[in-house]
């Protein structure tokens, strides 16, 4: 097992690293400006200047749409975009900056491999370019979200177009998005209920698509809206795929997008254990450094534990992913155990900070209030121990051992 990457990808590191120490970190009070006045303004999801700024400078030193698979025409595995998609994630709002933000890779990718040339045209090269923001239209209120055979939006065909209407909530960036990849219900009696959905692209704004409000979040307004859909009139052309596939679409498309939210938050880890280290290094009480502490040490230690194991599980499924394994039960432990640790390593660097680390004069407040979402995000904690529950009961009744379902690792 090698666990170095080429000098190729070691230069790529050295080149996003110097980007985000010369371009980005020292501007992140610009963004926050930024974001409050177009907020007092009543347009809090302009495009911000600062971000179209370091957009071309980013295109301009050749570190754009680094996420591209080289199965989708990119230069980069799953596994060699990890370390550059970890230095972006150490701040939030980074990867927009490099093309890399979600959702709007995992719409590119899931065009590039499901749609059409005109498709392809039409919405994922644009999106490629950095010209234009998506969003991707499943999650709805009435139903559970981690259920998406549950889906209640119908889309029914009507001459050469479907007419869909229904109710979406929690749709990231869909205020300022330009097209929806929307998941609606069109087959009333499927063979599997994992057949009745079927996703359509939807231009934006459109007739019959209401934005009704920004959902406020415990970490505030972030764009996560909730939708009103209403005699919604679709071409038929803009049907991704085949009638019934909607869910293994979805499917397809959250795998890879679930270990790339994986990398981003071993980036914010990576921020909170480094602050605690460097607080703990620099407060002096009760007589000594609070690195001196035992109990700091305990936190700092079962931290960089912690992260230890996020790199490796991220790595391995990334591995699994480009020699195209059946990668699901290792993104499904990787997605759960880093959610978690993300929290745990936050919280943990708080608690070295005291009321410092309760309080907006430094980042991690604000980093909490995000993580929280990680163990939700992309499914639930309780539906990812329960599909691996399941898998490792599987590998058990057929091979007589679980070593399938503990990543097939030669030891």
């Amino acid at each position: 097992m090698d666990f170095d990457f080429s000098p190729k990808v070691k230069e790529l590191q050295g080149r996003v690293t110097r980007f985000m120490e010369q371009n980005v970190y020292p501007v992140e009070h610009r963004h926050h400006e930024e974001v409050e006045a177009n907020r007092a303004r009543g347009n809090p999801w302009v495009a911000l200047k600062l971000i179209d700024e370091l957009k071309e400078k980013a295109r301009a030193e050749g570190l754009w749409n680094l996420w591209r698979p080289v199965s989708h025409g990119g230069t980069l595995t799953n596994l060699e975009y990890a370390p550059l998609c970890e230095i972006m994630g150490a701040i939030h709002w980074a990867p927009e900056i490099f093309n890399c933000s979600a959702p709007d890779t995992g719409n590119m990718e899931t065009i590039l491999r499901y749609g059409s040339p005109a498709h392809v045209e039409q919405w994922a090269k644009p999106l490629l370019e950095g010209k234009i923001r998506s969003c991707f239209a499943m999650t709805e209120p009435e139903v559970a979200g981690s259920d998406p055979t549950l889906i209640q939006t119908r889309a029914v065909l009507d001459g050469d177009s479907w007419v869909v209407n229904g109710h979406k909530w929690f749709i990231s960036g869909a205020s300022g998005a330009q097209f929806a990849i929307l998941i609606a219900r069109t087959e009333d009696n499927p063979e599997i209920p994992q057949a009745a959905n079927s996703a359509f692209l939807v231009d934006l704004p459109s007739p019959g698509w209401t934005v009704v409000r920004d959902v406020v979040t415990m970490a505030g307004h972030h764009n996560h809206a909730e939708i009103r859909i209403e005699n919604l009139r679709v071409p038929r052309a803009n049907l991704i795929g085949e009638p019934g596939q909607g869910h293994l679409l979805g499917q397809a498309r959250l795998g890879p997008a679930r270990l790339a939210h994986c990398m981003r938050w071993i980036g914010q880890a990576e921020v909170a254990l480094d602050m605690m280290v460097d607080r703990s290094l620099n407060r002096f009480a009760h007589g000594s450094l609070l690195a001196e502490k035992q109990g700091i040490q305990w936190m700092i230690a079962d931290s960089a534990m912690e992260l230890y194991q996020c790199k490796l599980m991220v790595l391995h499924a990334a591995y699994r992913i480009d020699r195209k394994e059946d990668f699901r039960s290792e993104v499904s432990m990787a997605k759960h155990f880093v959610a978690n640790a993300l929290n745990r390593i936050i919280d943990r660097a708080i608690q070295v900070h005291g009321a410092l680390g309760y309080s907006t004069d430094t980042p991690l407040a604000m980093m909490a209030q995000q993580a929280r979402w990680a163990r939700f995000a992309d499914g639930a904690d309780e539906v990812h121990q329960w599909r691996i529950a399941q898998r490792t009961i599987d590998a058990y009744k057929k091979h007589k051992s679980t070593k399938t379902a503990t990543g097939n690792l030669p030891l």
